[in-house]
């Protein structure tokens, strides 16, 4: 018996320690196992920290580029020595808040001109756009001809000058294209849609209240009257009569009788140059080195921020030119 008693006794100590030495192994693990989650959660921390400030740096750094990129586009020009030609480009369609509107191109022509080169290239390549930009452009560089007397300007047309960039283009010296070249299409243009009859087919009703008569002018989801349309067409003669006079101020006697000059109709360079609407066939290049005598050419053409060049790649500028294109009712030198 007391045989039996010490084996149980035996049995029952070494089965207490072998769950104390398990228990023991489940507290290793347990501690093991809340080491390395309070590790990962600390590098977790400082992976995160380390990317903020990666991200705070990238954002100081465009800061920075945006600044240095700005005054950049406010200096270029000064301190120029020696001979040069001064070269500004318009580029795309005419329009408020754009590249090619008054603004940023009146500013660069001020800073081509004050810092006094053999002469002023304006570089175009436009369908043309708004008449009040063009106009604004038109009127700058007559101002600037008259300050700088010596300081001719001439236009150089790349493929197209059509209508409110002729608008433009009349008020340089000269102006030079290729053979090829499409210029003129004086003339002006509205257009639209009108939604009335799609409105009537699927069954929606247009519930529209005004104070004033004519308020609802121009509505693409009403009729047109005749009224509206006679009222529109006097607006546009009047533009067009405005267009013209620019046109006969800028070129003058150099201009040939022909009954569809100002009709809206586009020439190639070479009629272009026979009907007088421009003076002779060149390149910037050629400009530069055969007629201003300087054929180092600097460049003072706006130049679009980080900002709208990254707008540009995300197609911003593709959704606002179909807007401003189709959906706006403004008349149109193009």
């Amino acid at each position: 018996m007391s045989d039996d008693n010490e084996k149980r006794h035996d049995t029952g100590r070494d089965e207490r320690t072998a769950k104390e030495s398990r228990m023991g192994l489940g507290e290793d693990w347990a501690r093991s196992t809340l080491e390395k989650l309070a590790f990962a959660a600390l590098n977790e921390q400082r992976r995160q920290r380390r990317w903020t400030l990666v991200f705070r740096f990238l954002v100081a750094t465009l800061i920075v580029a945006l600044f240095l990129s700005y005054e950049a586009s406010h200096v270029r020009g000064g301190g120029l020595a020696g001979r040069f030609t001064a070269l500004v480009r318009l580029d795309g369609t005419i329009q408020a808040g754009g590249p090619a509107s008054a603004g940023p191109i009146d500013h660069a022509l001020r800073h081509a001109f004050a810092a006094h080169p053999a002469g002023v290239i304006l570089d175009v390549d436009s369908p043309g756009g708004s008449p009040v930009q063009a106009s604004d452009m038109n009127a700058e560089i007559w101002r600037l001809r008259a300050r700088y007397p010596h300081i001719p300007l001439y236009v150089v047309v790349q493929d197209l000058c059509a209508s409110g960039c002729y608008y433009v283009a009349v008020a340089g010296d000269r102006i030079y294209a290729n053979p090829a070249s499409l210029v003129g299409s004086i003339g002006v243009l509205m257009d639209g849609f009108g939604y009335t009859r799609l409105m009537h087919k699927i069954g929606v009703t247009r519930r529209l209240l005004v104070a004033g008569a004519n308020k609802d002018f121009l509505d693409p989801f009403s009729p047109l009257s005749r009224a509206h349309k006679a009222f529109a067409e006097k607006m546009l003669a009047q533009i067009h009569a405005q267009f013209i006079e620019a046109v006969r101020k800028g070129r003058g006697a150099r201009l040939r009788p022909h009954p569809g000059l100002f009709s809206g109709l586009i020439w190639t360079g070479e009629r272009a140059r026979e009907l007088g609407l421009i003076d002779g066939f060149g390149t910037v290049g050629q400009v530069a080195r055969h007629v201003f005598n300087a054929p180092r050419i600097v460049d003072f053409s706006p130049k679009p921020g980080l900002v709208t060049r990254f707008a540009q790649h995300l197609g911003a500028r593709v959704s606002q030119a179909f807007v401003e294109q189709w959906l706006s009712p403004l008349p149109r030198l193009q």
